[in-house]
């Protein structure tokens, strides 16, 4: 496994520099984190994956949260994946609950967004759909030129690439030091994020190649 999923944030507590989001979270958990759906955006290697997966597993055990490609979601898979979660949803598992994510949400076709509008209607509360995209104010999808109706279903979180920089490097070090895989101080790993563009697993992909060994 490499560097980025062995030490992908496993407690929001170590999710580095997305307070607002926790925030987000924070205030909707009192009334029930289920029967919602929610949009991550962000740029890449900043958290969206993480923050989705840290999300899903406050209603369900990992077995119960599936994983999708937008590409891959037609209307009859939909239907298909509706009827399993009422069926089978809030049945088994310790947290009792089902999350559905979905990458690459900008990527949901004109007939997907369609069914989806119908089946975010109806979430039991057990349920949670989780988007992720890097696309910024995103306006419309592929063959459809308004994307509001679905956005406006879901709770957006936003994830900052701002003030990242010296939490990610100093993260990146200590991975470092754990991998025996350092030999630079500090500033070589604030110069290797800031020439990845706050992309962690970028950063973490560099260090697993060598680039701060001596």
């Amino acid at each position: 496994m490499n560097l980025w999923e062995t030490y992908r944030p496993t407690e929001w507590a170590d999710l580095l520099g997305q307070d607002r989001a926790k925030q987000i979270i924070a205030m909707l958990r009192p009334r029930g984190l289920g029967g919602r759906a929610y949009w991550i955006k962000g740029k890449p290697g900043i958290g969206k994956t993480t923050t989705a997966y840290l999300l899903a597993g406050e209603i369900a055990d990992p077995y119960y949260i599936q994983e999708y490609d937008a590409g891959d979601l037609t209307p009859a898979k939909l239907k298909e994946l509706e009827r399993e979660l009422q069926q089978y949803g809030g049945l088994f598992g310790g947290k009792r609950g089902r999350a559905v994510l979905v990458n690459e949400a900008h990527g949901l076709r004109r007939d997907a967004v369609r069914q989806l509008l119908v089946l975010l209607e109806r979430l039991p509360e057990y349920v949670v759909f989780i988007f992720t995209t890097t696309l910024e104010g995103q306006e419309t999808f592929e063959g459809l030129d308004d994307a509001s109706p679905l956005l406006s279903r879901c709770i957006e979180i936003k994830l900052t690439d701002q003030g990242l920089a010296e939490p990610f490097a100093r993260r990146a070090q200590e991975i470092a030091r754990i991998e025996n895989l350092d030999g630079r101080p500090l500033t070589a790993y604030l110069n290797l994020v800031k020439q990845c563009r706050n992309n962690m697993r970028s950063v973490l992909s560099k260090i697993e190649c060598g680039e701060m060994k001596k």
